[in-house]
């Protein structure tokens, strides 16, 4: 039996492992700034800073959490958001994005136009929106808090306490300066939103459409029963983007409004930060952490649970 040569066997375990060493940086890179924040908050959420170091609590952190007041109002709050920002933003998407469809004129200036909020930060964004509802010299403060339009004594956004509970406990209505945080937030995301339908629009067959306008179908018709099942996996993406982004971001709420007035836009991202680097309690943020990753899981599985029904049902 013939042996190998040494070279050629050096060879074929390079060939062999060649793999392994490709993939081995991104291996490295998703353990550091993945694997090990996520274990590391798992044994912080765990533990509470005490004059002699970190003391392990087990889930005392989780049970202070979920007894303070401000944790279920946030939670309020969230829901109240998300629910508002996600249905704005695909509405107003879905017909922006109708409305480009049609190829009106300089269409190409109204999509050049409507990537301009896409490409500004949130806290710069939160910035420009504050400066238009600031007191005595926002842009719009002059007519809000009018009289004469707003009665009886015009309307302060950025100070406006909330209106009392219709639900018990549950913090609905909203403060003008949480629907000023929707429609705000709901302006950063619409770019994403509206390409992702226009592109979906695209791929809807104009033979279906103008057959069901022979048949008599009404343009609500269409978009109703044809156009938006045919692009409701786009609509799903899209939705998912906003529950996640509207969940976890943060920098909106810090240069908007602070989660004023009083407490009146604590979102759950936003109290995650006040416990975090505003009160230094460490161990309680890591466990508000966790809380949301927990959400955010579910969210992934079931927006994917929802793909895959509908892959079947086709």
């Amino acid at each position: 039996m013939q042996q190998k040569n040494p070279l050629q066997a050096i060879r074929y375990r390079f060939r062999k492992s060649l793999p392994f060493w490709l993939i081995l940086p991104t291996v490295l890179v998703i353990l550091i700034i993945q694997v090990y924040p996520a274990i590391y908050t798992v044994w912080l959420s765990l533990q509470e800073r005490k004059p002699a170091g970190w003391e392990f609590v087990g889930m005392e952190n989780f049970e202070r959490l979920l007894g303070t007041g401000i944790f279920p109002e946030s939670i309020g709050h969230t829901v109240i958001f998300l629910v508002g920002y996600t249905i704005f933003t695909l509405t107003a998407g879905f017909i922006i994005a109708l409305l480009l469809k049609q190829n009106v004129r300089l269409s190409g200036l109204y999509l050049t136009l409507l990537f301009i909020p896409w490409v500004i930060a949130d806290i710069l964004a939160g910035l420009v929106f504050r400066l238009l509802v600031t007191p005595d010299y926002g842009l719009l403060s002059g007519i809000l808090q009018n009289p004469a339009i707003i009665p009886p004594n015009g309307l302060s956004v950025l100070t406006a306490s909330r209106p009392a509970p219709w639900f018990g406990e549950f913090p609905f209505p909203p403060s003008p300066a949480l629907i000023f945080l929707i429609l705000a937030a709901s302006w950063r995301a619409l770019p994403f939103v509206t390409i992702l339908i226009l592109a979906a629009l695209q791929t809807v067959p104009t033979e279906v459409l103008e057959s069901a306008r022979i048949d008599g179908a009404s343009g609500l018709q269409i978009n109703r029963f044809i156009t938006v099942p045919l692009i409701l996996p786009a609509m799903v993406v899209a939705l998912f983007n906003l529950i996640l982004g509207g969940m976890n971001g943060v920098g909106m709420v810090f240069s908007l409004t602070g989660g004023g007035p009083g407490t009146a836009t604590y979102l759950i991202s936003y109290l995650l930060y006040v416990i975090g680097w505003g009160q230094l309690r460490f161990g309680r943020a890591a466990a508000l952490a966790l809380l949301i990753a927990i959400v955010n899981w579910l969210l992934i599985f079931s927006v994917l649970r929802i793909t895959r029904v509908q892959d079947r049902s086709r």
